[in-house]
């Protein structure tokens, strides 16, 4: 029997894409392909593109363009590829197939067309499948983590947002799924699993009739894992039922993603999101009274066409009011399938980015001083990396979220994956430092 081609895969994009790339390695893997992690080596890459944004795009683009230019064979997946695939087809002569969001797990079959001379075209018009705990999987996060996919798609029309379009109306996997693959995970060491999909607080409405986060959490406190923490949760389905379940299961992080994009009423209105501004300063208060210990990280949109300097007025004294933890700032992007596309009033970048950096300016001091409140504490920290050169490690503590928050660099020894105890002993505005405290001194304290 032939030997089967080589296939690297080089992912871009967000979480959820990761975990198709994962998937993608695991089917080709398990086919008894050779998965590659030099793109020069393999016979084919597959590039695993996003096209939430034009900056997005743009790296997609370079990414391919730099692998047709080496000649290699390229098979061009998820987003761009469900977004543009007529177009790729004809500006890449070298991608050898074109494999839509939704069709990723097709990727075996997809590679042995290819190798039989065919131009693979593979796009569901519109993405209905979505993974569950039986599909092959190999993890590329770091030895201790593991994000895991709720649901997928959305039903929201947030007017600024092309996911819908991308990656289809939302389709939730059932509690049973989610909580055998977290149980999967927790034998193969995990420690923390982050739940993600485009709306967490959404979850279980199509296949259950109403959300069913709350229960889904509750579920997950009876899994071995550490750590269980929720992305993007929409603010208005932060309900009683969803904060009493992370406030009474130990192992769930009294984390909480908020992409709550704006402050005021009329820009979030525009947003087409026009029940959040007359919630989202309650929803906060009720998340301090009732979770004190909560983390909160959000992220705003600047420069949405129609937005005032007194529109941003308005989200500068926000961010000031709550002091959030963590915030990301995101200039906006004019995006055709969308209705912002062709709004009046569309803002200059000049404007946007002088915004962005403003507010960003604002938020340093606020998440300084929210880190120093952790000096002399001792806290449990996931370590995840060892500088080779230093000896140092590097892990994070329950506040901080892999990739977009801070880190902790930790003196001392600990295992790769483990969760140890650590005193803080310096902070700054992003990173907090520390070193390992001895089991038996932290037991007695």
């Amino acid at each position: 029997m032939a030997e089967k081609p080589s296939v690297a895969i080089s992912h871009l994009g967000c979480e959820k894409n990761r975990i198709d790339s994962e998937h993608m390695i695991g089917l080709l893997a398990n086919a008894g392909h050779q998965v590659d992690s030099n793109e020069e080596l393999a016979d084919y890459v597959v590039v695993n593109t996003c096209s939430f944004i034009q900056s997005a795009r743009e790296e997609s683009v370079r990414t391919l363009v730099e692998l047709a230019e080496a000649k290699k064979k390229v098979v061009i997946t998820g987003c761009m590829a469900q977004h543009f695939q007529q177009e790729l087809l004809e500006e890449i002569p070298e991608a050898v197939a074109v494999v839509g969001s939704g069709d990723y797990h097709k990727i075996v079959d997809v590679i042995a067309r290819a190798e039989q001379g065919e131009r693979v075209v593979e796009v569901s018009p519109e993405p209905t499948y979505i993974a569950d705990e039986t599909l092959p999987r190999y993890r590329t996060t770091t030895e201790g983590v593991a994000y895991v996919r709720v649901a997928e798609g959305c039903d929201y029309k947030c007017a600024f947002c092309i996911i819908p379009h991308l990656r289809g109306k939302q389709r939730s996997r059932t509690i049973e799924s989610i909580v055998a693959e977290v149980e999967q995970l927790s034998i193969q060491g995990v420690k923390e699993v982050i739940l993600i999909s485009q709306i967490t607080t959404n979850y279980g409405v199509d296949i259950y009739g109403k959300p069913k986060l709350a229960e889904l959490l509750r579920a997950l406190g009876a899994t071995n894992i550490d750590w269980i923490r929720v992305h993007y949760a929409y603010p208005t389905g932060l309900t009683t039922e969803v904060i009493s379940a992370i406030r009474e299961t130990p192992n769930v992080l009294p984390y909480l993603d908020l992409p709550l994009q704006h402050s005021h009423p009329e820009i979030l209105r525009a947003m087409n999101r026009p029940w959040q501004g007359m919630v989202n300063d309650q929803i906060i208060e009720k998340i301090k009274k009732s979770l004190p210990e909560a983390t909160l990280r959000t992220t705003f949109i600047v420069g949405f066409p129609g937005e005032t300097d007194a529109h941003f007025q308005h989200l500068i004294e926000f961010v000031q009011r709550h002091t959030f933890d963590h915030v990301g700032v995101f200039t906006f992007s004019a995006e055709k399938e969308t209705p912002s596309y062709s709004m009046e009033n569309q803002i200059s970048q000049e404007v946007m980015d002088s915004r962005r950096e403003a507010l960003m300016l604002i938020q340093q001091p606020i998440s300084a001083r929210n880190n120093q409140a952790y000096f002399g504490k001792t806290v449990d920290v996931l370590i995840e990396q060892e500088n080779p050169q230093t000896g140092e490690l590097i892990g994070r503590c329950d506040r901080f979220a892999p990739e977009v928050d801070g880190l902790v660099y930790v003196r001392g020894e600990a295992s790769l994956g483990s969760i140890v105890p650590v005193s803080i002993t310096a902070t700054d505005t992003y990173d907090l430092y520390g070193e390992v405290v001895p089991v038996a001194t932290y037991s007695a304290v």
